[in-house]
Formats: structure tokens, sequence, C-alpha cells
């Protein structure tokens, strides 16, 4: 008795100290995260971008512009019979949750979101709620749990995209602006029937740390994505799960007071600093989902520098990945994720632990900054080359302790320049650019 008075005690002192989930803090993990993987996986994975001799995009058919493949079914009108077929081909016997995600870790990247429903409708696990999803088909491997379970391990924050708004399957779910409008009475019914209950499961099985919900702006947001209906599905979330993240595309047109971040339109990267957290959801290709023939991958370089560019503006960089029917990622995928962790890997200190820097100067330069030992640490990441080899500051040489290549630690010199300001010197070979994105360390006094 004695031992168990003394546990009671010590619980009661330490429960004193324990922070309650608030706003503030609950969001504190994702401005320090910056940087996330984005995966749109589902039925529409199979069909690669193309369906009945036809490939996105196709002008041949009236809304079938895009490249996004995981708009296939409504783009390339796929009857919902024969879209529903797909179910039957969906077993990705090289899915593999730990090799995903040891390679986002790797990467450098720090939290996870996948397509949980998709406008198609299919549900990525086995949901009680809806017969249209992974426990319909032959695949019996809990793809979400598993996932969470390699997040768990490898350290990363996990969350689901839920397309609260768009669902082409149930007969009251909003479907594309240029199809017969639903009513809304029809609408509350997949609302009361499908959606909330479905992000009331995720929540009860996976306990995710944030919902990616998307709307944009249409029609079909504002006949149905009320403000009722927005803080509807808000309060559901904050009640049974305090910690989760609810990203402002879950009314692009009024996220309301609650959300957590602001979410940009698809690879959107705003050229000021915004007032509360952010990010920018980016693909790699044009689709987001996995198509075949999209054969326009950009650089690595080209990432880091968004990546970059994000960070010294207060933001996150989510960047997406559409795996092939098996499970796999794409060897053009695993490339770029293995030079942005090998750059990550030895300029990583300009990204984690940062603060935005408002500096005049370059407009090929971003600036990041933090303290270490009571002095500030300077980051300069030069995205695209200077003129004269030059980095001129808006500070004079006398506060400066030190500056040197991140990378290398190579010492640079530095010079007065007008008085008022100060010149760093980079040597040509670092000037030029080879190895993308250049960061300078600045230690001032």
């Amino acid at each position: 008795m004695k031992r168990l008075a003394i546990v009671i005690l010590l619980l009661s002192y330490f429960k004193g100290f324990a922070q309650p989930m608030t706003a503030s803090n609950r969001v504190d993990w994702f401005k320090e995260a910056k940087f996330g993987l984005f995966i749109h996986w589902g039925l529409y994975s199979i069909l690669e971008g193309s369906y009945n001799g036809h490939t996105l995009p196709d002008k041949s058919f009236a809304q079938g512009d895009s490249w996004y493949a995981e708009w296939i079914q409504q783009r390339l009108e796929v009857p919902r019979d024969a879209y529903r077929e797909l179910v039957k081909k969906f077993n990705p016997e090289k899915f593999d949750a730990d090799t995903w995600i040891r390679e986002a870790r790797d990467a450098g990247m720090k939290y996870f979101v996948i397509t949980a429903k998709h406008h198609d409708g299919f549900a990525l696990w086995d949901s009680k709620v809806s017969a249209y999803d992974l426990g319909s088909t032959s695949y019996r491997k809990d793809i979400l749990g598993e996932l969470v379970k390699a997040c768990r391990k490898y350290g990363l924050k996990y969350g689901f995209y839920y397309s609260h708004c768009q669902d082409w399957d149930h007969p009251g779910g909003a479907i594309p602006n240029w199809m017969p409008r639903k009513t809304d009475s029809q609408f509350e019914q997949y609302w009361v029937q499908k959606c909330l209950p479905q992000v009331e499961e995720l929540i009860t099985l996976y306990s995710p740390d944030m919902f990616w919900f998307d709307t944009w702006g249409d029609a079909q947001e504002k006949t149905f994505i009320s403000d009722k209906r927005r803080d509807q599905l808000i309060t559901l979330i904050r009640k049974l799960s305090p910690k989760t993240l609810i990203n402002g595309r879950i009314s692009w047109l009024s996220p309301g007071k609650d959300i957590d971040f602001l979410e940009m339109m698809d690879n959107q990267y705003p050229a000021e600093q915004q007032k509360i957290p952010w990010q920018t959801p980016a693909t790699m290709v044009n689709s987001w989902g996995w198509h075949a023939k999209d054969y326009e991958w950009k650089p690595a370089k080209e990432m880091v520098g968004f990546l970059v560019s994000n960070a010294a503006k207060g933001g996150n960089y989510l960047l997406n990945i559409g795996p092939k029917p098996d499970g796999t990622f794409p060897a053009m995928a695993i490339r770029r994720l293995r030079e942005i962790g090998g750059w990550m890997a030895t300029n990583c200190d300009c990204i984690y632990g940062t603060t935005p820097l408002l500096l005049k100067a370059s407009p090929n330069v971003c600036f990041t900054q933090k303290a270490i030992n009571g002095n500030t640490i300077v980051y300069a990441s030069i995205i695209y080359p200077l003129i004269d080899n030059k980095l001129i500051l808006p500070f004079t040489p006398d506060k400066i302790a030190s500056c040197q290549m991140l990378e290398t630690g190579m010492p640079l010199k530095f010079e007065s320049s007008n008085g008022a300001d100060v010149s760093i010197l980079l040597p040509p070979g670092i000037a030029a650019m080879q190895d993308g994105v250049q960061v300078i360390q600045i230690e001032l006094k």
C-alpha cells in the first residue's frame, strides 16, 4: 500500500507538468518538420493514365485536358461499373510499408500523407462504413495500419488525405462541375452516411496526426461545404483527436479560424511569408497518381530549390509520389528521393530548426536563421547563379564571426562593399551551381 501511495503521489505531481493540447502547440511539430511525403495511390493507379485506347491528357474528351491520372474515371469517362471492376485487380503484391517510409526518412522527410479516400470514393482500408473498400479486394494486408507502424518505427508523423466533398461512387457525393449537380439533400445523405463516419473510423483505427482535405473553390464547394458542415467536421475531429491537424483546403473559400495550417494550391509557391503555418503540395511529374506515360520528371535540384524557398518563407513542402499498381515506387522517384536525401545529409541545417530571415539581397538567394550558443547563424541558400560570383548582404564585415560553405566547411572570403554592406566571394566552381543549391553558413557576432 505504501508503494501504491508513492506511485499515486508521483503521478499527481507530474500531471501538473503535462501540457494540454492547444491550437498553438498542436502545430509545433508541423512547423519544425518542413518536409513531407505525399502519396496518391488507389484503383486509378491500375489504369496508369490510360483507358480504352486513350491517354491523359486527351482533348477528344470535353474534360480530358488534364494529366491528373487520379481523375481518369471522370476525365476519360470510364463507366462506373467498369471502374468498379478494378477492385478485382487491386493486388499490390510488392507493397512494403517499411521500404516506403524508410525511403522517405532517408530523403529527410519528417511526415507522411496518403490518399485514404480520393474522389473516386474507394477506401484504402477495410471500412465498416462502405463496402467499396480494401476489404472488397483480394488483398488481405492492412495498408494504412502497416504504414502507421512504419511511420512510428522511423519517427515520422502521418496523416490521411480524405476527399470529404467529392465522392463519385456514393449517390449523394459531389461530382465534377461538368456533370449534373446533386441536390443538397442528396449530399447530406453522403455527408452523414459516409463522410463523417469514415473520418471517425480513420481516427479510431489509426489516430492520425493530420487530415488533408481537398477543395479548390469550385461550384461544388460553394454548394455543399457550408460553414456549418465545415465546422461540424472540425468539431468531430477536435472531439475525437485534439492532436490531429486540419488543413485549409477543408474549405478553400472559407477555411475559418480553427484550421491549423494553410494549404497552397497544387504546385503553388507564394512569393511572401504567410501569417500562419502553410505548405505546398507538389508533384515530381505532372500527375499525382501513377501515369506510365508522364515523362516530365523534375530534376532533384529543382525540387530542393522549392524546399529551400518554402522554408525561407516559413512554409513546408509536401512532395508527392504516385506508386505503381504493384505497390512499388517508380525508379525515377526513388532516384530523386535519394538525390534529395544526399543534399539533405550535408545541408539540412539550413532547413530544420530554422526561421525565415528577410534580407535585401539577390532574389536568387533564400535566407533562414537559427540561434546556436547565443550566436545567430544565417544560412544563405543560393538557388540560381550569382552575378560576379558575389553575395552582397546588408551588414558590415565586423558583424561576421565566420563564413563558410555549409556542406564542406570551406572558409569564404568577405570584404566591405560600399561601406555599409559585406561582399562574400564565391569560388568559380561553387558559383557554377553544378551540384544544385549551394548553402553559405554565416555566424554573426
